[in-house]
C-alpha cells in the first residue's frame, strides 16, 4: 500500500551495490513514502541486503544504475518517482519539503531536482577528489535527488541502459524528457552528498565516463554539453599529451634523439601543467601532491582509451 502524503503520492527508488551508506539514506526518509531499493549486485551474490521491513527490494542483476532505476520506477504505481543515490543523506524535513515541491507543480513540469549540498572541510582547502564531488552541487538534473512525473518517464522511455555507469545517464534522460515536452525545475528540499574516500586511483577510474560522452554526442549531437549546462573538458589536451608521449617513445625507439627529446619535453610540459592545475587549488600536502603527480601521468592515455572505446561501441551498437 502506498503511503499517502498531503500532496501527490510518490515512491522513492534507490539503486545500490550494497554500500554501507545505504543505511543513512534509508533512515533519512523514515517515515515517508514507499521505498524501492534495487539491488544491482551480480545475481550470484547470495548475501541479502539489510533493509527495514517496509522497504521493497528488487534485483537487477548488476546491469548498472540506469537499468536498476528502470526496474524501480516501472515497479512503482505512483504518479511521481523520486530517485536517490545510495550515498546521499536527505536533510531534516526532506519528506515534507518534497511534498511541498511536488504539490505546486503544473502538469507540464515533468521533474523536480532537490538542492544538493556537499560538506567540505572548514580547516583546509579541499582535495581534488573533494572538489570533484563538490561540483555535483551545481549540476543540473542529476539523480542524487531527482523526482520525475511517471508520465514524463513513460514519454521518454526511461533511462537509456546503454550507459554502463553512474555518469551521463541522468543528463541523457533529462534532455529526452524536455524533448518530450516537459519542463524541469529545481525544488527547495535539501540533500547532502558526503565525500567518499575512494582511494588513490579514484580519479583514474572516473575516466570511464569518457565512453559515455561518446554516446551523449551520438544521441544528442555536438551541442549536448551546453544543453546540460556542462563545461568543455580536457580531452583535447589529454589527446595532445598522449600523442606527444607516444611520439617520444616511437622516436626514441627509432634512435631519432632530437625528435624524441622535443616530444618528450612537450609531454613533460603538458603533464606538469595538468598536475599543477590539480595541485594548486588543493591543500598541497605531500600525499596529495604525489597522488596528483602520479595520476596526472596516467589519466591522459586512460581518458583517450575510454573515449575510443565509447566511439567504437557507438559505431558497433555495443554497450560501452
Amino acid at each position: 500500500m502506498t503511503t499517502e502524503l498531503a500532496g501527490p503520492a510518490v515512491t522513492v527508488v534507490i539503486p545500490t551495490i550494497g554500500r554501507p551508506s545505504l543505511d543513512a539514506t534509508l533512515a533519512a526518509v523514515e517515515p515517508g513514502p514507499d521505498v524501492i531499493v534495487v539491488d544491482d549486485r551480480p545475481e550470484d551474490d547470495p548475501k541479502p541486503l539489510a533493509v527495514p521491513p517496509r522497504v521493497r527490494v528488487l534485483r537487477s542483476g548488476g546491469r548498472g544504475p540506469a537499468a536498476a532505476r528502470n526496474a524501480g520506477w516501472r515497479a512503482a504505481a505512483t504518479p511521481w518517482v523520486v530517485f536517490l543515490d545510495d550515498d546521499v543523506v536527505p536533510g531534516p524535513g526532506w519528506v515534507r519539503a518534497l511534498t511541498a515541491d511536488l504539490a505546486r507543480l503544473p502538469a507540464h513540469v515533468g521533474g523536480s531536482q532537490g538542492r544538493l549540498e556537499v560538506p567540505l572541510p572548514a580547516d583546509r582547502r579541499p582535495t581534488d577528489a573533494e572538489r570533484n564531488t563538490a561540483g555535483l552541487a551545481g549540476a543540473d538534473w542529476i539523480t542524487a535527488d531527482m523526482a520525475y512525473r511517471r508520465a514524463a518517464l513513460e514519454a521518454a522511455g526511461g533511462f537509456d541502459e546503454r550507459f554502463p555507469g553512474a555518469y551521463r545517464e541522468d543528463a541523457d534522460l533529462a534532455l529526452r524528457v524536455e524533448r518530450a515536452g516537459f519542463a524541469l525545475v529545481k525544488g527547495e528540499r535539501l540533500t547532502r552528498h558526503p565525500v567518499r574516500d575512494d582511494g588513490f586511483w579514484s580519479s583514474v577510474r572516473l575516466q570511464r565516463g569518457n565512453a559515455s560522452d561518446a554516446l551523449m554526442r551520438h544521441v544528442h549531437g555536438p551541442g549536448w554539453r551546453a544543453a546540460v549546462g556542462g563545461h568543455r573538458g580536457r580531452l583535447g589536451r589529454h589527446a595532445l599529451t598522449t600523442g606527444m608521449g607516444l611520439l617520444a617513445l616511437t622516436a626514441a625507439g627509432g634512435r631519432r634523439r632530437r625528435l624524441a627529446a622535443v616530444a618528450g619535453l612537450a609531454w613533460l610540459g603538458f603533464t606538469a601543467e595538468f598536475a599543477w592545475a590539480r595541485i594548486a587549488p588543493g591543500p598541497r600536502t605531500p600525499g596529495e601532491a604525489v597522488r596528483m603527480a602520479v595520476t596526472s601521468v596516467v589519466i591522459p592515455p586512460i581518458a583517450c582509451a575510454h573515449r575510443i572505446r565509447g566511439e567504437i561501441a557507438v559505431r558497433t551498437g555495443r554497450r560501452p
